[in-house]
């Protein structure tokens, strides 16, 4: 069985640019909206038939040229004893938070994971050999936040007064999310996940100093230990990204405020590059939208890996027809740049 598109990109071999995008198999699909009035977000992750067809649905539709798992950065936490409820209006809500050290007694390794392992199978069971699966998970910090906040936070109070009012027991906190997480992935890979990412979506509320302390450590070891095909991607944290480039990630995934082709850090790194298009650009003008495509994509030739993706998770109102604009202008673009 030959590689797929997005594989050969890990090794440079790709004769166009493959192209997903993060949040494609969800809430701006129609198709997803009809079997989201019948489920829950929690039934939807949990049965196997309905998260597999979800997650198939974007490479159906759209053709993109990888399925990426449906779930959640919490199905993680949920497994390891926290109370998770995904609320309509609200996000996530954790009934048990973590504040105090107490608190990390009711952590325990991962269990009741076969629904996600079943999940898995049976995408790879509709997929073409042409569209891998990605797996992923939410990276220690970022799941963290969530623990600490109870939910979602505008400005994550709670996670801060803990990382330096109480670094002991936010350093256990990471730990053990870590090693869960390490084992959280290679569980996905063995039930066949052919690359996986890691979601970095808060790291850029920290200043460099306290992301290399308290952050970096725990991803070198994900990094390390988990050996697939990977990427990681960090959300609003340009200044962070010289940290970020000593993972032993194969891919950096960056939004929207880094500019491809204008960063020091970017134009050096050995890594594969993916990103950025600014989501809020699916409500411009087809012919703007096209022009700023194509602007993400003279700056991606200065790299000799590269996948296309949005800065963050396609927006629940986003324009089918645009998704699949952007991705014909993707493919039509002249890819590998000569001499590289």
């Amino acid at each position: 069985m030959g590689q797929s598109l997005l594989e050969q990109a890990f090794e440079g071999k790709n004769k166009r640019i493959p192209v997903w995008f993060m949040r494609q198999a969800g809430r701006f699909l129609p198709e997803y909206r009809k079997i989201r009035e019948k489920y829950s977000l929690g039934e939807m992750f949990r049965n196997p038939e309905i998260a597999a067809e979800v997650t198939c649905q974007p490479v159906d539709i759209l053709g993109v040229d990888a399925a990426i798992l449906f779930a959640d950065i919490l199905t993680l936490p949920a497994a390891m004893g926290f109370d998770v409820e995904f609320t309509p209006n609200n996000g996530p809500v954790i009934k048990n938070p973590i504040r105090t050290v107490r608190d990390l007694k009711k952590i325990h390794d991962l269990e009741g994971l076969e629904y996600l392992s079943k999940t898995i199978q049976i995408v790879n069971g509709e997929l073409t050999k042409n569209v891998p699966l990605i797996g992923f998970a939410g990276s220690p910090f970022t799941v963290a936040c969530y623990l600490i906040e109870g939910g979602s936070s505008s400005g994550f109070v709670k996670t801060l007064q803990l990382m330096h009012g109480a670094p002991a027991v936010f350093t256990s906190l990471m730990e053990k999310l870590t090693e869960n997480t390490i084992e959280y992935l290679k569980l996905q890979k063995t039930a066949g996940a052919k690359v996986y990412q890691v979601f970095d979506s808060w790291a850029g509320i920290l200043r460099a100093a306290d992301y290399a302390h308290f952050v970096l450590p725990h991803l070198k070891k994900i990094f390390k230990e988990v050996k697939f095909p990977s990427i990681y991607y960090i959300r609003g944290a340009g200044h962070l990204l010289a940290l970020a480039d000593q993972l032993e990630a194969d891919f950096l995934s960056v939004c929207h405020e880094v500019v491809l082709g204008h960063n020091p850090v970017l134009e050096k790194t050995k890594k594969g590059v993916q990103g950025n298009l600014f989501n809020g650009l699916f409500y411009a003008d087809k012919k703007v939208l096209e022009k700023e495509i194509n602007d993400v994509l003279l700056g991606a030739r200065h790299y000799t890996r590269y996948i296309f993706n949005a800065g963050h998770g396609l927006l629940p109102d986003t324009d089918v027809e645009k998704v699949k604009l952007t991705i014909d202008v993707v493919r039509r673009f002249s890819w590998p740049v000569k001499g590289k």
